[in-house]
């Protein structure tokens, strides 16, 4: 009879499996195989050639009016880290677009001086509504008045820029411009001198030279409000069909083709998503999946660009996690 019900549980539809300790069981974390498993920050844009002058692009140039992402004028809301391979630690907006400081301007005291022209092609980000995550300092946000009596964001005291021809989140399109732009660093300082002067890493792990500094984060979506995204800045899913407790997989083969399971990440690279929430659990193929809020996480190959939402409410089963590990516009 014992033989029989064992048969029986290994045949089933849905394969169980229990939850590393956090999520229900007694067992050990399992935490020593996420090092290995962190998602990159994003893929590495070109960096622009300057375009013969000292402002960069047309003035014609803009956001693109199909992007989720920065538009003139938007406030930049909660502030992130992403790493970039050629730059090293650079800011962004919340939905992702990077940010740029000018040389012609000042920082002591804080002085724009990139108005008319300039300012179609490097629109001033606002003051209003700025914050700073983590591996941003508070005390660098400030603000500066502008020529036109509007309120500049700031950081370290240079003032604070998007680029026009940044038309996606992760572009850095602005990043050496006429020799004078430069993507900002989390200290107010011009990306890429720390990876320029930094020590090689050491050659035993190549992979670590690799590794993001944001393999996980929090971005504020328009219609969703705060939800979580992985190191590629992908919207991540749970579906409703899996279990937190115990431990289900309802989606097997053929859902794999669309829905992706996300990677296990370290997490001291986690930003925005309190570290109890995240977790590691093992596939019924024995690979390994990101679990957040004990529920395992996919990201969806129908989302064509970083920010995108399209799989939310697929079915009725499929939803975007929330800062806080719940589904995203529905309620719990």
């Amino acid at each position: 009879m014992v033989n029989r019900r064992r048969a029986a549980f290994a045949g089933a539809a849905t394969v169980v499996f229990l939850l590393t300790a956090g999520c229900g069981s007694s067992g050990k974390t399992g935490n020593n195989a996420q090092g290995a498993n962190v998602q990159p920050a994003g893929d590495t844009k070109d960096i622009g050639t300057g375009y013969g002058s000292d402002y960069g692009a047309s003035s014609t140039g803009g956001y693109g009016a199909d992007q989720a992402g920065a538009k003139k004028g938007e406030p930049a809301k909660e502030l992130a880290v992403r790493s970039d391979g050629k730059l090293g630690p650079i800011v962004t907006d919340s939905k992702g677009f990077t940010l740029y400081r000018f040389d012609k301007d000042t920082a002591q005291p804080p002085k724009s001086n990139c108005d008319g022209a300039c300012a179609i092609t490097w629109p001033a980000v606002p003051a209003d509504d700025a914050t700073a995550s983590a591996g941003i300092k508070p005390e660098l946000l400030g603000e500066v008045i502008r020529t036109d009596g509007t309120r500049q964001l700031t950081l370290a005291g240079w003032p604070v820029y998007r680029y026009a021809m940044d038309t996606q989140a992760g572009d850095t399109k602005g990043h050496g411009v006429g020799g004078t732009w430069n993507a900002l660093a989390p200290d107010g300082k011009k990306a890429g001198q720390q990876a320029a002067t930094a020590p090689p890493a050491p050659s035993a792990t190549p992979t670590q030279n690799q590794v993001s500094d944001v393999a996980l984060s929090v971005t504020d979506n328009d219609e969703l409000g705060k939800i979580i995204v992985d190191g590629k800045l992908r919207t991540l899913y749970r579906f409703s069909k899996d279990s937190a407790w115990p431990m289900k997989f309802a989606c097997l083969d053929a859902c794999l083709n669309t829905w992706k399971p996300a990677k296990p990440v370290d997490k001291t690279k986690v930003r925005g998503v309190a570290s109890k929430l995240v977790s590691t659990v093992t596939r019924p193929d024995g690979t390994k999946q990101l679990a957040i809020d004990c529920w395992p996480v996919y990201w969806f190959t129908g989302d064509e660009k970083p920010g995108d939402i399209n799989g939310q409410g697929k079915m009725g089963l499929w939803f975007a996690v929330t800062q806080g590990g719940k589904k995203a516009g529905a309620g719990s």
